[in-house]
């Protein structure tokens, strides 16, 4: 049976928070452990230089995601984890790529379309001032980061599907011109994945400040779950689940029995200081086995980089034959009689 290739990229700009472990690392890290795939994830660090101009802070980042993916029980016997820019032959297909690509498709793309948006309505005379040909080019990368491995599955938010149609419209081209390389991605959107609030109420996001670090220390933990905002309903007063931070968490760390106990709690009028209480209970000790070997591993980050660097090689077995391969195809190898 050939196993399907999915493939996630972690941008490394920031510290995990509740809202990726829901979203994005609990089911990559089941789906790591599942014979019927072959799951390439990795850390996008140079997609993160596109946005992240702070070196130590892409470093640092860098260690605390892989930190936190293998303190979650990540397979690596099963799945391939490496770090982006120890495989240098996604950048050459990145060029690559760009070679086929019409600058029309990447006036289509949705971040590009934003930032110049921006600025018009800023009155800037410059419609493309402050955007870089990183931000410009973004999706070729992301294409060679999908092609480079045939994958045949890339998870992703809604907002992402246009980058993923991007990669295959690129693949398209460049079977059309070179003959047939490259299998074209699917997105997979999961349409009832959680997607967390954060302590304001708004999506749980980097760019709202508004995260719970998926490690933080208990006593840390605690005080930003006591920050999470609520309304002025008094103890003893039923209040409506739908819509609340607290319990939109609570759903995403509990079994559906648990989910319909509180339910019932709301109904009865729990206070808001007791919920939160509970909430905290409920979080840490679901983490709390991992958060310990996050501590651990983040003393240990020789571990760290021996595991990128076993899954690099792994990568690589596929990379440098099909570059070579590609190569080929294009016209590029040496002089011959």
């Amino acid at each position: 049976m050939t196993k399907a290739i999915v493939l996630t990229g972690i941008t490394t700009t920031g510290t995990p928070h509740l809202g990726n472990y829901v979203g994005a690392i609990r089911p990559a890290i089941a789906a790591s452990k599942d014979p019927q795939f072959a799951p390439f994830y990795f850390l996008a660090d140079y997609h993160a230089l596109i946005k992240c101009h702070e070196p130590e802070k892409v470093r640092q980042s860098s260690l605390e995601i892989a930190a936190t993916w293998l303190a979650l029980g990540l397979d690596t016997s099963n799945a391939v984890f490496y770090r982006q820019s120890d495989v240098p032959e996604i950048m050459e297909l990145a060029w690559m790529l760009t070679c086929v690509t019409s600058k029309g498709l990447m006036n289509r793309a949705h971040a590009y379309k934003a930032s110049v948006a921006e600025n018009e309505e800023s009155g800037e005379n410059d419609p493309d001032k402050g955007i870089t040909m990183g931000l410009f080019s973004y999706p070729i990368l992301m294409a060679a980061d999908i092609l480079m491995f045939n994958a045949n599955k890339v998870p992703v938010g809604k907002d992402q599907i246009q980058h993923i149609e991007m990669a295959r419209d690129i693949a398209g081209r460049f079977n059309h011109i070179y003959g047939e390389h490259f299998a074209l991605p699917e997105a997979v959107v999961d349409e009832h994945g959680a997607t967390l609030s954060g302590l304001d109420g708004r999506k749980m996001s980097k760019s709202y400040n508004n995260t719970i670090p998926l490690f933080e220390p208990e006593k840390k933990l605690r005080k930003l779950i006591n920050k999470i905002k609520t309304n002025s309903l008094e103890p003893g007063e039923p209040k409506d689940p739908n819509g609340c931070t607290l319990f939109s968490i609570y759903q995403a760390f509990a079994t559906p029995n648990e989910v319909a106990l509180i339910r019932q709690r709301y109904a009865e009028g729990i206070g808001w200081g007791e919920m939160k209480q509970t909430l905290f209970e409920h979080i840490n000790e679901q983490i709390a086995p991992a958060r310990d070997r996050y501590d651990a591993l983040m003393q240990a980050p020789e571990h760290i980089e021996a595991e990128l660097q076993a899954g690099a090689k792994k990568a690589r077995e596929i990379s440098v034959p099909f570059l070579a391969e590609l190569r080929k195809a294009v016209g590029i190898a040496k002089i011959s009689l």
